[in-house]
């Protein structure tokens, strides 16, 4: 069943046998796009917000999503190896990316005005225009597995390996240098108030400079955080992935970290962003919610319209609504932010 297969992936960020498992079962010219507009159902989710979904094709499986340099939304399909752009008002288009079974995951905008995505399966970074124009550039370390990709402070986009234990940094041009870690999973990144990159990694928060030099700071009971963003108040903050710990979790650029729990049980937080109210809206994977977290560390939280959905990733779309990926529904959906 296809809501079987998709809980399976998303355990992959739970716990080092989830990641073992996600190898196992996920890695194994420019496409012109075809445009659907799917029927749209929404429900208030609670006084604070509501939620609207937009059904994708059966065969999609979004997961990535980012506000795109035209207004729009463009999201990661891994499942149908596509590249998915959605508008405010619910239309969608979508283009093939080149390389078969690449499974896209990651996906950011950058400096040079066009999406940069990950292929994780293919090994390479991918660059597409707002047009639907694709370009792929191999990372020079087969199987390493590219994973999250953000846009650095210097100009260019860098990027996770998950199982080749590097950090990524490729120019608008498409030349990549590599950068080991001493850490083991490196997972998504985002840049830092203080300019540097920060990302995710095995029981670990780590930040690099652009210059390659990491440093790490072990955290105390989680041993897979996900999500990570720089924060309304200087900081970054980041998600508890494993169900034990089941946190969002809050870094200072010196180090010093500070973990709220979340009322609901083994939700599985995984993405995270900042809402333009100024607060810290992250998905529950296997909670089937949006949550929210002031800087001060109050949690509310809000539930899903389609059961067993497993939101993934989550933005800023340019209505001031939170957009996220639910990759067991083959939806993307939005809630509302109240301001």
């Amino acid at each position: 069943m296809r809501i079987s297969s998709q809980f399976t992936r998303k355990l992959a960020c739970v716990s080092i046998l989830g990641f073992l498992i996600f190898l196992l079962s996920a890695c194994g010219g420019a496409g012109g796009g075809t445009s659907s507009t799917g029927g749209s159902k929404s429900t208030p989710a609670s006084p604070a917000g509501k939620i609207t979904e937009f059904p994708m094709t059966s065969s999609s499986d979004p997961d990535g999503i980012t506000l795109g340099p035209d207004h729009n939304l463009w999201f990661t399909d891994r499942q149908g190896d596509k590249i998915g752009r959605i508008t405010p008002t619910g239309t969608v288009t979508e283009f093939a990316v080149p390389t078969p079974g690449s499974d896209p995951v990651g996906i950011t905008t950058g400096p040079d005005h066009n999406l940069w995505f990950t292929e994780f399966a293919g090994d390479k970074i991918g660059r597409i225009t707002p047009t639907g124009t694709v370009t792929e550039f191999a990372v020079p370390t087969s199987g390493s597995k590219p994973q999250g990709i953000t846009a650095g402070p210097d100009g260019n986009l860098w990027f996770t390996e998950l199982v080749g234990g590097q950090i990524g940094r490729i120019t608008p041009t498409g030349t990549i240098t590599e950068f080991p870690v001493n850490v083991s999973y490196p997972n998504w990144i985002t840049t830092g108030p203080d300019g540097n990159l920060w990302f995710t990694s095995y029981n670990t928060i780590v930040r690099i400079t652009p210059t390659g030099t990491s440093t790490s700071f072990q955290l105390r009971t989680s041993n897979t955080p996900a999500g990570i963003i720089a924060g309304p108040d200087g900081n970054l903050w980041f998600t508890e992935s494993d169900t034990q710990a089941n946190q969002i979790g809050r870094i200072t650029p010196s180090g010093t970290i500070t973990e709220f729990a979340i009322p609901t049980p083994g939700s599985a937080p995984d993405g995270i962003t900042v809402g333009p109210d100024h607060n810290l809206w992250f998905t529950e994977a296997l909670g089937n919610q949006i949550g929210r977290i002031t800087p001060t560390g109050t949690i509310t939280q809000f539930p899903l319209v389609t059961p067993n959905s497993i939101p993934s990733m989550i933005t800023t779309g340019p209505d001031g609504n939170l957009w996220f990926t639910e990759t067991g529904a083959s939806k993307i959906g939005y809630i509302t932010s109240g301001t």
